[in-house]
């Protein structure tokens, strides 16, 4: 009897405790929901600049220089509020759809997310870690190019890093078109985080923009102390939702079955697997990985991923890894069982950005891909010179994007010397390439068939470099000859390069001081053809001699007279008028 009125005694006691702890838990719902916040910890908000810039896709600007690039990021801002054309802001390099159409641009991957929408990134540190409240942007220059902006729960400066690093996004949106190029603080409404961050990532897309945007610096703001999350609703599941739906699906013919599948994206296709053994050999027929854009899911790529996928790639011709692998993501091993795997049919491989990549890793691509005709190493800036040796091997290259690499002089000679099928090259900002009138006199011999060179910011390049390249490859479409200082126009290089290519379609000549209208005038009387020209900061071309230009090439889209002295607003306004078809850039700085 006792020890039952003991039981008794203990089970009401339990009742009153969680009664009680019931009320109170009630009682402070309750004050939180009537805003009654002084029982609750103050978190004082901080405010930081960026301390340090991690990583970046792309920059306006030198390696050697501050002017145009990303490393003005970091710190307090220069320029905001004011607006215009600053060179101490951050500049990605391209801008609108004029490089989508050109000839060397890749072709689109398919099965790309359509709310994937991001062409350039830059990685910033700040010093102490804390729950975002806001990301402040400031845009100085035509600005609406961010598309989304992402914190990492890694912490840059810590001497232990963590082996799961976590990507959230805080905010993400379609590009948009802002009408006016005047300086804003963009601060979207962000989520909020279950973990504090001191790296944060921008990306942006400026296919919509008029002309190139610029930023001056991002502020972080953020509590230290973790904030009271927002409660989570589940979701509701209509159990009408489940009914047996299969309505003779199987009785489809196998080839129109594979046609629907095509049209999910890869984590659709990899969901869908998982369903029934129908649906489960569709999804995994190595007719659906052809094309392989990983790129979009560059944040959850692994090892594990890469094997997951391995099988299944059998016949794979493009792959797309740009941005993937970094902060350990991919590993050597990881990536040679899947390039032995399935690099044997691969014609394409964009690798832009990937820091996880080592010699070995090169040395693994040209013995798994001796059909590759296409490769972007694009930004991958530390690659060891010795690495780039071992493109030489892949003969059949037709595409080559070494853009912001430290390829030396000796490797580059080495391709050229092998690689004879070059249709298109990209040595933009190569600051290692010691004299660049070898490299075009080898071009000049071995490579006749080139269509596009990009020599953006290659200083050594002299008149009789140019000349050479002018007379061995008559082919050229494209030719970036920007920020390429050692060129005179009174060398007669430009007319006689006017004179060589008439396929020319792109010619940029940006930040030469010393073209003038008599070269202008070579390039309206034989090359008919222009469709992009890039005179920015000359002082020696009048309206005149654009105007001969502007009747004699129909084609015309694109014409940049940015910081050209002696072409003036209200000219630009008067030729807009008569060549309407044609968008004439005419930068400014207040």
């Amino acid at each position: 009897m006792l020890t039952l009125l003991s039981m008794f005694y203990y089970i009401c006691l339990r009742r009153r405790s969680r009664s009680g702890t019931r009320g109170e838990a009630l009682t402070s719902r309750r004050a939180m929901e009537s805003g009654q916040r002084a029982t609750l910890p103050i978190s004082v908000e901080v405010e930081q600049y960026a301390k340090e810039v991690l990583d970046f896709s792309s920059h306006y600007g030198s390696e050697n220089s501050m002017s145009y690039t990303m490393w003005n990021l970091a710190g307090m801002p220069n320029v905001y509020p004011s607006s215009g054309d600053f060179t101490q802001t951050a500049v990605f390099r391209a801008y609108g759809v004029w490089w989508e159409q050109c000839a060397s641009a890749p072709l689109p991957f398919r099965r790309t997310p359509k709310a994937f929408h991001s062409q350039d990134y830059i990685e910033l540190a700040f010093e102490e870690p804390v729950y975002p409240t806001a990301v402040e942007v400031l845009e100085t220059y035509h600005p609406g190019a961010i598309v989304q902006i992402m914190a990492c729960s890694l912490n840059p400066f810590s001497q232990n890093p963590p082996t799961d690093v976590r990507w959230e996004v805080l905010w993400a949106e379609e590009p948009t078109k802002v009408l006016t190029p005047q300086a804003r603080q963009f601060s979207p409404s962000i989520k909020q985080l279950s973990f504090p961050t001191n790296l944060i990532r921008v990306e942006v897309n400026s296919s919509l923009l008029k002309y190139y945007t610029e930023l001056d610096a991002v502020v972080l703001r953020g509590q230290k102390e973790r904030p009271i999350l927002s409660r989570y609703r589940m979701p509701r599941i209509d159990i009408c939702d489940l009914r047996d739906r299969n309505g003779y699906f199987d009785k489809l013919p196998y080839e129109l079955i594979q046609l629907i599948v095509s049209h999910l994206t890869l984590p659709d296709l990899c969901r869908l697997t998982q369903t029934c053994k129908l649906l489960s050999q569709h999804c995994c027929d190595p007719l659906q990985y052809i094309q392989l854009s990983l790129q979009p899911y560059w944040a959850r790529l692994s090892d594990t991923s890469l094997s997951h996928l391995q099988g299944r790639c059998t016949l794979l011709q493009r792959l797309n890894l740009s941005w993937t692998g970094n902060r350990g993501a991919l590993t050597l091993t990881g990536f040679s069982s899947f390039m032995k795997a399935c690099g044997g049919s691969l014609v394409g491989l964009e690798l832009s950005c990937c820091h996880f990549l080592s010699e070995p890793c090169l040395e693994v691509i040209s013995q798994t891909c001796p059909g590759l005709q296409e490769l972007n190493l694009s930004s991958c800036d530390r690659l060891h010179p010795q690495a780039f040796t071992h493109i030489s091997k892949l003969t059949r290259l037709r595409r080559l994007v070494l853009y912001r690499t430290r390829i030396e002089q000796t490797a580059m000679l080495r391709i050229l010397t092998f690689c004879i099928e070059l249709r298109h090259l990209n040595l933009g900002s190569c600051v290692m390439i010691e004299d660049y009138d070898v490299v075009a006199s080898m071009l000049a011999v071995r490579c006749r068939s080139l269509r596009s060179l990009d020599l953006w910011r290659c200083r050594s390049l002299s008149e009789r470099g140019l000349a050479e390249l002018a007379a061995g490859c008559r082919l050229l479409e494209e030719l970036d000859l920007g920020w390429c200082s050692t060129l005179q126009s009174s060398s007669g290089c430009f007319q006689h390069l006017a004179r060589n290519l008439q396929c020319l379609r792109k010619l940029f000549l940006t930040a030469n001081r010393t073209v003038c209208d008599s070269d202008i005038e070579e390039l309206a009387a034989n090359c008919p053809a222009l469709q992009h020209l890039d005179i920015l900061g000359t002082r020696m071309v009048s309206s005149s001699s654009l105007r001969k230009l502007l009747q004699a090439c129909p084609k015309l889209l694109l014409l940049d007279v940015s910081f050209c002295a002696q072409v003036d607003a209200r000219i630009v306004q008067e030729l807009c008028g008569l060549f309407p078809n044609v968008a004439i850039k005419k930068s400014f700085t207040q």
